[in-house]
């Protein structure tokens, strides 16, 4: 399973594998306190993207539509979080404060699509 948390989380037993998706380092987190088993940047969208989206409801509908083409392009990105899920459980880490209005929602939405493709 596939899970969402924000960064600022305490780790959990049940996270599984912890990935951070977002392409900045989150605000006020240490490296070294942060459960980690990779940072995938190139998972994230891009500048560009992340630029146009700026956490804007309103532009939800179109960023993932967006997002999903480059991900799509770029399977070598998310393909650790992919192997990892065939193990076991997932957590997807993310630094937004909206948490319905964020890249790793919509990284969920893809990945669990193309687990059920599997």
């Amino acid at each position: 399973m596939i899970r969402v948390k924000r960064v600022y989380e305490s780790p959990e037993p049940d996270d599984g594998a912890r990935f951070l998706v977002d392409r900045l380092w989150p605000r006020g987190v240490k490296k070294e306190s942060l459960r980690l088993d990779g940072w995938l940047k190139d998972a994230a969208p891009s500048d560009t993207l992340r630029r146009w989206f700026g956490h804007d409801p309103a532009r939800w509908d179109e960023f993932q539509r967006r997002y999903r083409d480059e991900l799509s392009g770029r399977p070598e990105a998310w393909r650790p979080i992919m192997e990892a899920a065939r193990r076991g459980d997932v957590t997807l880490l993310f630094g937004a404060r909206d948490a319905d209005h964020n890249n790793a929602v919509a990284l969920k939405v893809y990945l669990d699509a193309r687990l059920k493709e599997t």
